[in-house]
C-alpha cells in the first residue's frame, strides 16, 4: 500500500559482517514508532539501510514501499519518492548556504515528482515565503538562511536544520537518527517541537533513540527494542518507561535464553 512502509525480514551486512538479522517491521502515515536498544544493537544501520547508503548491504528482505521494493533504488531516487533521513551527525558543508541547499533539493524532488521529470522549479520568491513560513514554525531565526550549511554551527543548531529539512521537502516517511544525540534539554525541546509540528496523517515517523528523554516531548505510539541486530520486544509508550527504569539488560538477558 501508498501509505505504508513494510519491511520485511531485513538482513544486511557491513563490510561483511551482519548486523541487521530479520527485521519485520511496518510503519503508516500518520504513525510514529520509536526504535531502542543497547549501543551495537544495529539502530543506525537500519536508518541508513532505509536511506539506502551504499554502504549498508540487504543480503536478504524487502522493504516496500509505494507498492514496490525499494532495496534497489538509490538514496536519490529514495528522496525524491518521500524518504527523509535527518543524520546523527549532520555534514559541513562550506560554500553552500541553507538557502541554496534547500532550494536545490525542493527543485529536485519537484523534479522528479512531475510528468517526465520536466515539474517546473519553485521560483525565489515563492521559495523564500516558504522558507520562512517553515523557520517561522520551527523558532529558527531568518539569518539562518544565509549561513553555509551546518559550518560552525553548534549541535542543537544543525539538529534544527535538520528538521528545517524536513519541513521544506514534506516527506511522507522521516527516519530521524539520534536526533537527541549531544543537545542539551533546550535544544532537545526545540527539536521536538519542530518535529511535533511537523507530524500528522501524511507523515510517518521513525525515531531512533538510545534514551527515553526524547519520547518526553515526541510521543510514539509504538516502541520496539533492537538487541543484537533483531527487534526483540514491542510495545506501547509505556514500554518506554520500564526501560528508563530498568535498562535494557533485562531485555539482553529474555533474548540470549530463548
Amino acid at each position: 500500500m501508498a501509505d505504508e512502509l513494510v519491511i520485511k525480514d531485513l538482513h544486511v551486512q557491513v563490510e561483511g559482517k551482519e548486523i541487521l538479522k530479520g527485521i519485520n517491521l511496518t510503519i503508516r502515515k500518520g504513525e510514529t514508532h520509536a526504535i531502542m536498544g543497547p549501543n551495537g544493537s544495529g539502530k543506525s544501520t537500519l536508518a541508513n539501510t532505509l536511506a539506502g547508503h551504499p554502504k549498508y548491504v540487504v543480503t536478504h528482505g524487502e522493504i516496500i514501499y509505494k507498492g514496490e521494493n525499494m532495496v534497489a533504488w538509490g538514496p536519490d531516487e529514495r528522496a525524491q519518492k518521500g524518504m527523509f533521513l535527518a543524520f546523527q551527525y549532520p555534514m559541513a558543508i562550506p560554500g553552500v548556504t541553507v538557502a541554496n541547499f534547500l532550494r536545490t533539493a525542493l527543485n529536485a524532488k519537484r523534479k522528479a515528482a512531475g510528468a517526465n521529470g520536466n515539474a517546473k522549479s519553485i521560483s525565489i520568491p515563492e521559495f523564500r515565503k516558504l522558507m520562512l513560513a517553515k523557520m517561522q514554525l520551527l523558532k529558527l531565526d531568518q539569518a539562518f538562511a544565509t549561513r553555509y550549511l551546518n559550518d560552525g554551527f553548534s549541535g542543537g543548531e544543525k539538529k534544527r536544520v535538520e528538521i528545517l529539512q524536513m519541513a521544506v521537502l514534506n516527506p511522507e516517511f522521516a527516519v530521524l537518527d539520534e536526533t537527541d544525540s549531544g543537545l542539551d534539554i533546550d535544544a532537545l525541546r526545540i527539536v521536538s517541537e519542530g518535529v511535533n509540528a511537523l507530524a500528522g496523517p501524511n507523515l510517518g515517523v521513525l525515531l531512533i533513540t538510545h534514551y527515553q528523554r526524547i519520547l518526553n516531548y515526541i510521543k510514539p505510539q509504538f516502541i520496539h527494542v533492537l538487541v543484537s541486530g533483531k527487534i526483540a520486544l514491542s510495545g506501547g509508550p509505556e514500554l518506554a518507561l520500564e526501560l528508563e527504569e530498568k535498562g535494557y539488560d533485562w531485555i539482553i538477558e529474555k533474548t540470549q535464553v530463548s
